[in-house]
């Protein structure tokens, strides 16, 4: 059997994952949120670098909505839509900071070859993080591109999103 293409109609939300396809099963939307919320808002990492590594997972995947998203707390840290545009490829002759060109070259070799032999990219990345940080951002590149993966092969995506802010994801409260 296939999963609905849609959200259920009793889901009442604007906010694009509480309202998406995986509203269908509660209590692995309800897990997600708290694993995410502890990604973005209790990590190591800042939260503009999470959002480039994002954004760059999004692009490969094609994602809608997770192209269109940008969290507020990226934003205040000065993720502005001209740094955006940057992640495009040829983003290694762009002037995005050295360190985020990094990140952007890790999110590429763990879509496009997870098991290649990467030490020179390692090292880079370790001149700008520590092995938690690092450990950190690849899961978060695991969940993006998970679950993005899920949003567009479930279907009922919009071909296109205009780009809005929504708040950074926290850990839900206990209902």
């Amino acid at each position: 059997m296939i999963a609905p293409r849609v959200k259920p109609p009793d889901v009442d939300t604007d906010d694009p994952i509480e309202g998406s396809v995986l509203a269908h099963q509660p209590e692995l939307l309800r897990a997600f949120m708290r694993l995410y919320g502890t990604l973005w808002s209790h990590g190591e990492v800042d939260q503009f670098t999470k959002e480039m590594a994002r954004i760059r997972n999004a692009r490969s995947v094609n994602c809608p909505i997770c192209k269109a998203t940008r969290f507020a707390g990226a934003r205040a840290e000065g993720l502005t839509e001209e740094l955006v545009d940057e992640i495009r490829d040829g983003y290694a002759a762009s002037d995005l900071e050295p360190r985020h060109k990094a990140v952007l070259a890790w999110v590429d070799a763990f879509l496009s070859e997870p098991a290649g032999r990467h030490e020179s990219l390692r090292r880079q990345l370790l001149a700008h993080f520590t092995p938690t940080q690092i450990v950190e951002l690849t899961a978060g590149i695991g969940l993006f591109m998970g679950f993005s993966k899920i949003a567009v092969s479930l279907g009922g995506l919009p071909d296109e999103i205009p780009v809005y802010v929504q708040p950074t994801p926290d850990v839900p409260e206990a209902p």
